[in-house]
């Protein structure tokens, strides 16, 4: 820790020296525009000296080509590269187990905006890679990714990304994602693994386009029940967090759960009538006026929970018939089928866009099979959709989402959803207007559950949320502010019986008021750089939502460049912090977390020290997390008697290849 922090202070030291700045000179300032230019010219004429960089690599994903056909160029940026782990985001802190890998809750109150079937297995969902989440790339030169961390054996992400064009318009290309954790005590290992093989064809005349990926995850997590000493940060062992005791011991066949999906994924859209081009050559973007797309999903997800070992510590609630060996699983099948047709009416001269009307109007067809242990059923739902908007220009832009569940197992279940944006000025920024109404039928798990330790058959009523904003932007000023207010009704959760573990499914019959507030602001004085994320959700049932009333994130950096511009470095300090609440506990044989012992935790900033440097293709970051242990704590809790990691030094990289 003491090299690390020496270190950080000379270059800190090294980028305020006046010599080295007047060393550094000043260099011609070229345009992307203009780079890309004569890199074009130098490829055309065939030359050996042809640089290829990242500007000849743009990618899309499914929300691009939502509307119209639209590309994105590669982020190569330092902005927020030491950020690697999932579950400590700025935006979107959680509550977890204690390792990355490991199950997690959310922290901030975000209902989930979907209708329609949902198993209720939600603990794992951000190790997943998912049809959102992947990149189609348009290539001109082949491109390879390859991403490491290493925080010794506690914890490595290894990551792999190739692409390139076999045609002009025909990309394919793969990810291979991995994540191995060993953690801080026994019996924390996870090992993640997502994988997935992709392609984009695109006609020659820009009218058909065809998406086609096959994804796969496998997501491996041990359960060691917690740690057994409650006092674990006053610990008189020597011998190293490892030899705590646990309330899983088996390291040789340990508990654990495991995901497992696969999915063929098959999208192909076509414009009819005039298309209109917008945008420069190389990163235009294709606007039909009409538009007929059919979407193909084929899935197969897979829960599984595995116990072969004696609970002398009673971890599991005492059910008859349990025995030593215990194997719970859920299978879930899904086929579905979207048609849409779309309408776009707009001018004939797109420089700037002044007018234009969409309406998009089609139907989502869904066939289940699901299979947990004794309980089979198969179910379909169909679900109509339309989409109505209006553009004027950038200055005023409207929108109005609906979904309706007519027929199937689900029948009834709506989300209805409407946004305005006004723009004020470019230098006032624009506000933001939305509300939704949201009637979803319950998570399965509520309802039905099949496993040896938890068994029940139940029936509760759609949980409805409604919901308004207001939002205040302005890029200008790095600036937003935002407050939302919420009224669910008939909120579903896990909670304990009187019996030791055990926990059976819940409906609050009240309704649940909840406001909550966010600001966002980034400043930059000199070389200096602050970024604030700051939430407060103020509700009358906070122990209930088991959710902090504030949460602040912040971070300062110095940014400088050093050896005549070869080499640019951020060193900074992140802080997060949170407000005291009622901590869930977790129920290891489903992976759920519930509202158990209501134990409160005291709470401390949590300073990570980084820096992050980027080089000509490679960008590389050292951390140093939860640096201030010991000052004001000498550990924390997230969730009930799981303690989170000591401090842990991190290094990590990033290299892309563009040949």
């Amino acid at each position: 820790m003491r090299y690390f922090v020496v270190a950080l202070v000379a270059v800190f030291f090294a980028g305020l020296n006046p010599l080295a700045a007047q060393i550094q000179g000043t260099p011609e300032v070229r345009s992307a525009g203009a780079e890309l230019d004569s890199l074009r010219k130098l490829e055309e004429e065939g030359r050996d000296t042809v640089i290829f960089n990242s500007t000849y690599i743009r990618y899309t994903n499914l929300g691009l080509l939502k509307d119209s056909t639209q590309t994105e160029p590669l982020d190569t940026t330092l902005y927020r590269f030491q950020n690697y782990n999932p579950l400590i985001t700025p935006e979107n802190p959680s509550a977890n187990l204690g390792n990355l890998g490991l199950p997690y809750r959310d922290l901030l109150f975000t209902p989930t905006k979907s209708i329609g079937f949902d198993a209720g297995f939600h603990s794992m969902d951000r190790f997943k890679l998912t049809q959102d989440s992947i990149k189609y790339y348009r290539a001109r030169t082949p491109y390879t990714s390859l991403y490491y961390v290493n925080g010794s054996r506690t914890e490595q992400v290894f990551r792999v990304t190739h692409s390139q064009n076999v045609k002009p318009n025909w990309n394919v290309g793969g990810n291979y994602f991995r994540v191995g954790a060993r953690g801080i005590y026994r019996n924390q290992n996870s090992d993640h693994l997502n994988a997935a093989v992709f392609s984009w064809y695109e006609s020659p005349k820009k009218r058909y386009n065809l998406l086609v990926n096959g994804l796969f995850n496998t997501l491996k997590t041990e359960e060691n029940g917690s740690v057994r000493n409650n006092d674990i940060f006053n610990s008189t062992n020597t011998l190293g967090a490892q030899e705590e005791s646990v309330h899983l011991n088996n390291t040789r066949d340990p508990t654990r759960q495991s995901y497992r999906s696969k999915s063929f994924f098959l999208k192909q859209f076509y414009y009819l009538g005039r298309i209109d081009t917008a945008g420069a050559e190389g990163s235009s973007s294709i606007l039909p006026t009409q538009r007929v797309s059919h979407s193909l999903l084929y899935s197969n997800e897979a829960y599984r929970f595995y116990k072969n070992e004696d609970d002398p510590y009673n971890v599991f609630p005492d059910v008859a018939g349990a025995g030593t060996l215990v194997i719970d699983s859920t299978h879930i099948k899904n086929l579905r089928n979207e048609f849409m047709y779309s309408f776009y009416l707009r001018g004939r001269s797109v420089s700037f866009l002044k007018n234009e009307i969409k309406l998009d109007v089609g139907m989502l067809h869904d066939l289940y099979w699901y299979d947990q242990m004794e309980y089979n059923t198969s179910f379909q739902n169909i679900t109509l959709k339309a989409n109505a908007g209006y553009r004027f220009s950038d200055r005023v832009n409207l929108n109005a989402d609906l979904q309706q569940i007519v027929q199937g197992r689900n029948a009834g279940d709506y989300l209805y959803d409407a946004k305005a944006q006004l723009m004020l000025s470019r230098s006032v920024g624009r506000i933001v207007f939305g509300a939704y109404t949201q009637n979803k039928s319950p998570e399965m798990i509520y309802e039905n559950l099949a496993y040896t330790y938890h068994n029940w058959s139940r029936s509760f009523d759609n949980t409805k949320v409604n919901n308004l904003s207001f939002a205040y932007v302005n890029p200008k000023f790095n600036m937003l502010a935002k407050a939302e207010y919420f009224l669910v009704d008939n909120y579903l959760y896990l909670r304990e019986t009187p019996f030791v573990n055990e926990i059976e499914p819940a409906q609050e019959g009240s309704s649940i008021n909840l406001l909550k507030l966010t600001l966002s602001k980034r400043f930059k004085v000199g070389k200096f750089n602050m970024e604030n994320f700051l939430v407060y959700q103020k509700t009358d049932y906070q122990d209930l939502l088991r959710i902090p009333e504030f949460y602040t994130y912040n971070s300062v950096y110095f940014s400088n460049s050093y050896f005549k511009k070869a080499l640019f470095a951020d060193l900074g300090f992140d802080v997060r912090l949170n407000t005291p609440y009622t901590a869930s506990s977790y129920a290891i044989n489903v992976s759920q977390f519930y509202n158990g012992y209501p134990v409160k935790y005291s709470s401390y900033p949590i300073v990570d020290l980084w820096a992050r440097f980027a080089l000509r293709r490679a960008n590389l970051f050292v951390r140093y997390d939860y640096a201030n242990q010991g000052l004001f704590s000498k550990g924390y809790y997230t969730v009930n008697r799981y303690p989170m990691p000591s401090a842990l030094f991190k290094f990590g990289v990033s290299w892309s290849f563009y040949d």
